[in-house]
């Protein structure tokens, strides 16, 4: 077994975040040590900077995306530069310039995160030129030079790309499949004695959060990157089988649902279950070498141990079965035991057969897969209605913009009225911290906060112990490296590298040194209360207005999922891929609903509306999607088929006529308690192999029901 914090470092050093910090590191410094060889170091701090901005955008995705929102974003930093150099003499004007642009450029966070990207790099190089007050030939000559710096940033990122075009979705696709084994380990907490299962769930929740996060990541650079599509390329087939087989793998892992506390009840005292957590454990295990060999170009193998415990674990089910004649062990027990045992070799030989891939003779005889790729993506074009539509108090997007724009200008006139020799870092951090919503501007806040004091005391400790000019060079190259990596990541820890890396840098420019670390934690703390204060006070985006909406489409994502696995037993030629785009459909608003119940836990008590009932909400639609996955599953891996669907007709109409029900009570605010039925339909006695799948098919819709009802009478309950 590896070393897991030796792993940990190899992963980092080999995944995206790093190859982006290593990427804005050497376009962001080159220029400055290049041109200050040639004592032209102010020239190149603005190529610097204008590498900077642009680097904003540079976020993962599609090549052709990135390039168009650089290119974009040149254009307009260059614009804008020009503007504030020739008008920042006026301060009236500078001020009402300021307050538009926030507004203008927040309001692009409609058109998706790239967009709002580069409204956050205007607004970047706006703050930081809004002191800069000089002739309007060295304006000109200072927009050029950003302009000049932007085009070399782009052509690095560029140059990059094309020399590993697979590059990025190698390292995303590793990491989707990271997320997938923790979620796995997640799932293994459920078989070890003692286990906290409220406790457990909720972390359960967060990495199918965080599962969906990775998936949709790779959708986005997988499905729109050309080489992969339409290029019939060995190395590209490789990538799309292996997504593919993945997200097959989590929807198994997803269907293994049980009430655990009455297994532990039954066989804590046999000591089974803690073989079966040790199995999915290495399961886990695998599939985190699968993600390591993809960033590292290696071929990870199965280790034959894993293939006999579980052998191991199937015999000894077999040997309780066998030992159970005093009936103390329920059977319904034993069957679930035999299920979830079924379940994990599924999970085995998908992971071996993805494994098989790695191989570089097999490689070259992948078959590619017919994929509908665009009803996986989702598109946002740049439509101008879009804009005045949400040109309005109804739109959360138009709220937060005109928040942006007052609490901009508030910092403005409070920096000029403090003086600071740095006053545009109360700017700066207003505009970092400045979320749509007031959980995520409270948690980026604290962020800021802490990575800002712990670093301005590490900031200032190098800065008496450290003299030497190389060395300190090495340690802002460092801090450069890390603060950029980490950006994405953990901002904390980019934050933290941040803080003596500006420090560094001003010691470096003769700017000063522990007088400078003071006023940055001053200026911090002024915008982040600034920030905060107006989150709270000023046309607040709460989470629980988003509740009704995030509830009504788990639902119908559900129904929607619940339809297309029914059709899987009913006809035989049934579109595979509406099936998927319903499975996906339900993980996206899952995931959607759990993170906005995990954020309102950030929010004040006032504002915590309905936790307990939005808790029951999420834990029965999870439920209810792991009981849909299992139904599924026993069709696609089983190939079970039902020998008379008729009988099932009844039980599987009320079911989409309570999902119906529960759409509709949560619509119409309806107080009146209804009393609705489940159906029960008997199942013939087992005679035969065929007559047990019925029987275990028949449960399942059952089960599928009940839920479903759970759900209906919860509803009848929450007013919103």
């Amino acid at each position: 077994m590896f070393n897991r914090p030796v792993r940990s470092i190899q992963d980092f050093l080999l995944s995206t975040y790093f190859a982006d910090g290593l990427r804005i590191t050497i376009g962001v410094l080159c220029p400055s040590l290049i041109l200050a060889q040639f004592g032209l170091l102010q020239y190149g701090m603005t190529l610097s900077l204008g590498a900077l901005c642009v680097s904003v955008v540079d976020t993962p995705g599609p090549i052709v995306h990135r390039r168009n929102a650089m290119l974009i974003t040149t254009g307009l930093i260059t614009i804008i530069s020009i503007v504030v150099g020739l008008t920042n003499s006026n301060v009236y004007f500078i001020g009402a310039l300021l307050f538009i642009c926030s507004f203008i450029f927040s309001m692009l966070f409609l058109y998706g995160l790239r967009s709002a990207a580069i409204g956050t790099a205007a607004l970047l190089i706006m703050v930081l030129s809004i002191d800069d007050i000089r002739p309007w030939k060295e304006v000109l000559v200072f927009a050029l030079l950003i302009f000049i710096g932007s085009i070399w940033y782009t052509l690095l990122s560029y140059f990059v790309y094309r020399i590993r075009p697979f590059r990025l979705v190698q390292q995303t696709l590793s990491d989707s499949i990271h997320e997938i084994s923790e979620f796995l380990r997640a799932k293994a907490r459920f078989y070890h004695q003692n286990t906290d299962y409220n406790e457990n769930y909720a972390k359960l929740l967060q990495l199918q959060v965080l599962v969906h996060e990775k998936q949709d990541a790779v959708r986005e650079v997988l499905f729109k990157t050309r080489e992969i599509i339409r290029e019939s390329t060995p190395e590209g087939r490789f990538l799309l089988l292996v997504f593919v087989d993945m997200v097959d793998l989590f929807e198994q892992v997803m269907s293994t649902y049980y009430n655990y506390e009455q297994l532990h009840d039954q066989f804590d005292e046999s000591g089974i279950l803690a073989h079966y957590e040790s199995v999915i454990i290495k399961i886990a295990d695998e599939l985190d070498e699968i993600a390591f060999a993809l960033k590292s170009g290696g071929v990870p193998k199965l280790p034959t141990s894993l293939i006999e415990d579980v052998e191991t674990l199937r015999n000894e089910i077999t040997t309780l079965e066998i030992n159970n004649k005093d009936g103390k062990y329920n059977t319904l027990g034993i069957i679930a035991l035999k299920n979830i045992e079924v379940n994990i070799e599924n999970i085995l030989s998908r992971v071996k057969t993805i494994n098989g891939y790695f191989n570089k003779k097999e490689k070259k005889n992948l078959k590619p897969r017919e994929i509908d790729v665009e009803r996986f993506i989702t598109r946002q074009s740049i439509d101008l209605k879009l804009l005045f539509e949400n040109l309005t108090f109804t739109s959360s997007t138009f709220r937060h913009s005109l928040r942006v724009a007052i609490v901009m200008l508030i910092g403005f006139v409070v920096a000029r009225l403090l003086n600071f020799s740095h006053s545009y870092w109360i700017l700066l951090t207003i505009l970092v911290i400045s979320k749509p919503g007031f959980s995520l501007t409270k948690k980026r806040n604290y962020e800021r906060l802490i990575g800002t004091v712990i670093g301005a005391f590490i900031g200032m400790g190098i800065l008496v112990y450290v003299h030497d000019k190389h060395t300190l060079f090495v340690i802002l190259l460092f801090c450069m490296i890390g603060c950029y990596s980490f950006q994405r990541k953990n901002y904390v820890v980019s934050v933290l590298f941040m803080t003596p890396y500006i420090l560094v840098l001003f010691d470096f420019l003769g700017m000063g040194g522990l007088s400078v670390a003071r006023e940055r934690i001053y200026d911090t703390l002024i915008g982040s209360g600034i920030a905060l204060l107006a989150s709270y006070s000023l046309f607040p985006n709460w989470e629980h207005q988003k509740l009704k909406e995030a509830m009504l489409a788990t639902l119908k994502a559900n129904m929607n999922y619940f339809e297309q696995v029914t059709f899987l037993y009913t006809d035989d030629a049934h579109n595979m891929t509406n099936y998927k785009v319903a499975r996906k459909e339900v993980y996206v608003t899952t995931a959607n609903l759990a993170s906005l119940f995990q954020r309102m836990f950030s929010e004040p008590k006032s504002k915590q509306l309905r936790m307990k009932e939005l808790h029951q909400f999420t834990a029965l639609n999870h439920l209810l999607s792991s009981y849909i996955a299992t139904l599924s599953l026993y069709n696609k891996e089983h190939s079970f088929k039902i020998s008379s669907f008729d009988d099932l007709k009844p039980v599987v109409n009320n079911t989409t006529y309570l999902m119906n029900l529960s759409i509709e009570v949560l619509n119409s605010h309806s107080t009146a308690l209804s009393n609705v039925p489940l159906i029960r339909q008997p199942v013939k006695p087992e005679k035969s192999d065929e007559d047990s799948n019925d029987a275990i098919i028949h449960e399942q819709f059952d089960l599928i029901q009940k839920v479903a009802y759970d759900i209906f009478k919860l509803c009848e309950k929450i007013k919103i």
